[in-house]
């Protein structure tokens, strides 16, 4: 009898003990009215280790309860030799919940979604892309050259597939040959949405970026260092590290910038929004940090709508002849988070003015109403 009682008492103890859990349940709330399409969701993996200890990271499969179809996920490690967060993809309806339940299984081969490297064949480019959208950072072997430019250059595209290889083995991707182009035009600006300093009523710009670190590369989520020479911006010495993501679905990337320089004083900085002659359609939006474009439409190349949200508070924002920008301010080597990306209207999502505006009014929103992740 005292055997028996005591294997009974073994049975029910910890996810550890004699039945170690086999599953793990996650449930993501979406509190707001607005319906999620194509979220990507970080759950931290120690909490998922926590109630699935025994969980293989190479023999394990996340399954939609509603649909039993496997979420597409991916293992991040933000450049450290652990896993910090599992990845899901997913859409949440307004006002509701989802159940995805990770169990022991043999995952799907899943598409790659976005897509990061250095260029070393084309001047020390950086590029990286999504499935919606494509963006470059230029590097030092262009410097000082007719090509030089301190902003982030865009590459549009229609299509979900990856390009940035196929189009640097182009002779002339200015021309789009059927998944889009490289036309945007950055010049002497922040073109789409880089940073810099703000000091004595000048935007003070770096050189190009010197160093690179991929930190994780799809499929869901591609995140990247660059690193900047120290720069003298109006009488501050400054060093800058910029840690850049790009979400599969999403337009704009999430940019994380440090500044390091001397003194106790906050710094202003800028982000920029490139600004063409000809007559465009522009939002500011001081109070929730948002600024977009709508640039002419330039003949069949189609129009491109570019647009930045800062999660800081913003002092000012304003237009001048080539650029539109935002100012805010940062802490000696301590880091800020804003957003910036763009759309195309030949890809067909994004077609005019209102609905890029709406795209990042909404956007804003998520951000204020983040997803809401539970793991039992």
């Amino acid at each position: 009898m005292k055997l028996i009682k005591l294997f009974l008492c073994l049975a029910f103890v910890s996810p550890l003990g004699v039945f170690a859990q086999t599953k793990a349940t996650i449930t993501i709330q979406n509190n707001s009215a607005q319906e999620r399409k194509e979220a990507v969701v970080a759950i931290k993996w120690a909490t998922v280790l926590s109630r699935y200890p025994q969980i293989d990271t190479a023999n394990f499969v996340v399954i939609n309860q509603a649909t039993k179809k496997q979420v597409p996920f991916q293992l991040e490690h933000r450049g450290l030799s652990t896993i910090q967060n599992l990845l899901v993809q997913v859409n949440a309806k307004a006002k509701a919940s989802l159940i995805l339940v990770i169990q022991k299984g043999k995952p799907e081969t899943f598409a790659t979604k976005t897509y990061a490297r250095y260029v070393p064949e084309r001047k020390d480019d950086f590029a990286w892309e999504n499935d919606k959208i494509a963006f470059r950072a230029y590097g030092k072997a262009i410097e000082n050259t007719k090509e030089d430019a301190s902003g982030f250059d865009v590459w549009v595209k229609r299509t979900d597939k990856m390009v940035i290889n196929e189009r640097y083995k182009i002779v002339n991707y200015h021309i789009d040959s059927g998944n889009g182009m490289d036309y945007y035009h950055v010049g002497p600006t922040l073109g789409a949405g880089n940073m810099a300093p703000y000091v004595n009523d000048s935007i003070r710009y770096s050189g190009n970026y010197r160093k690179w670190l991929v930190l994780d590369n799809g499929p869901l989520r591609s995140t990247f260092q660059l690193t900047y020479d120290s720069w003298i911006a109006g009488g501050i010495e400054v060093k800058a590290t910029k840690i850049i993501s790009i979400d599969a679905g999403s337009q704009l990337n999430r940019v994380e910038n440090t500044y390091t320089f001397n003194g106790n004083k906050p710094m202003e900085v800028v982000v920029g929004l490139s600004k063409r002659p000809e007559a465009g359609v522009i939002s500011l939006n001081e109070q929730q940090g948002i600024m977009g474009y709508w640039e002419p439409t330039f003949g069949e190349d189609g129009t491109t709508g570019v647009g930045s949200i800062l999660t800081t508070p913003v002092k000012s924002m304003w237009v001048d002849k080539t650029q539109i920008l935002g100012k805010t301010t940062v802490v000696n080597n301590e880091p800020i988070v804003y957003y910036t990306g763009a759309a195309w209207n030949k890809a067909g999502k994004i077609t005019d003015a209102k609905q890029w505006f709406t795209y990042l009014d909404n956007f804003y929103q998520q951000l204020k109403n983040p997803l809401i992740v539970k793991v039992e």
